[in-house]
């Protein structure tokens, strides 16, 4: 069943939403994926201990959403430390 009206237009929201989340991520590079990732693992985990163990998320299974957050997070702060990390040469 649907909250919308059958009169009511089509309000295409979520994809405002995700385009101003990668216009963030596009400014902010690995810091904005960071933060959104640890946003949605933080959630996520929440929700797990409150008994939520389905997810509207394609990946269904919250475990599986907490662990692919998880690797983001991990990759994205991975980037940031090697970014700032210069670049050892031989000599």
């Amino acid at each position: 069943m649907s909250s919308q009206s059958a009169n009511e237009p089509y309000d295409p929201l979520r994809l405002c939403v995700y385009a101003t989340v990668a216009v963030l991520a596009w400014q902010l590079g690995a810091w904005a994926v960071v933060a959104f990732a640890v946003l949605g693992l933080v959630g996520y985990v929440r929700a797990r201990r409150a008994g939520l163990l389905q997810s509207k998320c394609v990946l269904r299974d919250t475990r599986l959403v907490i662990g692919y957050l998880g690797i983001i997070a991990v990759i994205a702060t991975a980037s940031i430390v090697y970014g700032f990390w210069p670049a050892q040469t031989g000599g």
